[in-house]
């Protein structure tokens, strides 16, 4: 179990004005976590992991049967930040059919053609299930604030980019996500917080393992000049956008198996925090089960 000491330390309040220089993205979060070593944060790290997988499999089950709310997960960090990785180790043992990861990509024309936010409501989760956004909305307050000119001038003609602009989209986004908790979602936000070295040495790894070259893209690098501008780009947003009805947590990701058993932690209590029960079952519906029992048993 990870302390609730911790865990408060990295959920921004709202309010809060982020400086990500002010969160170490390596794991010092404690005298007692220093003193235990890089090897035993790890075996420690492993055993919360393994220990949420199962209390998540079970939550989520729960979830499914009660059919009363809906939890949307959104995933964003640098790039190389690990973001696929902590999917695939946080929900390897929840049942597919309760769970969808969504990644949204460049907009297609039709689209483009939408309010910004239209995709992004129709993979929004149904109540009882599980939706990733392995990236989501927020791309439209990261990457097109550090390149504008990919903006549809259609919808932000050339001139109008300014601070206001930013502050509305960040106003749409409360709202949207506000209307979803008010609707029965659970909505639980982690930024991967790596350092421009992290990054440096898992695009060094990639390149340097053939396996691993078709997750590499030479605009990564090129991405990487504009470093401070998407720091800026998450500071602003973070800042905007962590409410009481959905707050980011600051998730320090140098170390995957620390990210991702901080993930695991933080997505199994909120579920349990929900207080879901499975569904009852009446006077009537008891009896004809029981009918049924008797039945099968009675079977040669």
């Amino acid at each position: 179990m990870i302390r609730d000491e911790i865990l408060n330390q990295l959920r921004i309040a709202p309010g809060t004005r982020v400086q990500l220089k002010d969160f170490d993205p390596g794991w010092a979060q404690t005298d007692e976590l220093r003193e235990l070593g890089k090897m035993a944060v790890r075996e420690k790290a492993a055993a919360i992991l393994e220990r949420n997988a199962e209390e998540l499999a079970e939550a989520q089950e729960l979830l499914w049967a009660s059919g009363a709310r809906g939890v949307l997960i959104i995933l964003q960090g640098i790039d190389a930040a690990g973001k696929d990785g902590t999917i695939k180790h946080v929900m390897r043992g929840v049942n597919p059919q309760g769970c969808r990861v969504v990644s949204f990509k460049v907009p297609t024309e039709e689209e483009r053609r939408r309010p910004f936010l239209w995709r992004h409501m129709n993979a929004v989760p149904a109540r009882g299930q599980i939706v990733i956004f392995n990236r989501s909305h927020y791309e439209e307050t990261l990457v097109v604030r550090v390149h504008p000119h990919l903006l549809d001038p259609a919808v932000s003609p050339p001139g109008s980019i300014d601070e206001t602009f930013w502050t509305k989209r960040y106003e749409d986004i409360n709202a949207f996500e506000h209307h979803l908790a008010r609707n029965g979602t659970l909505i639980l936000k982690f930024y991967l917080n790596i350092s421009r070295e992290e990054q440096k040495k898992r695009f060094i790894k990639r390149l340097e393992d053939p396996e691993k070259h078709w997750k590499f893209s030479p605009s990564d690098v090129a991405e990487r000049e504009h470093w401070e501008s998407y720091m800026r780009a998450f500071e602003e947003t973070i800042s905007a956008t962590s409410t009481e009805w959905a707050p980011w947590h600051i998730i320090p990701a140098n170390q995957k198996w620390v990210a991702r058993a901080l993930v695991a932690e933080y997505i199994t209590s909120a579920i349990r925090k929900l207080k879901l029960r499975y569904p009852t079952v009446s006077d009537r519906e008891h009896e004809v089960l029981g009918q049924a029992l008797r039945k099968l048993q009675a079977e040669p």
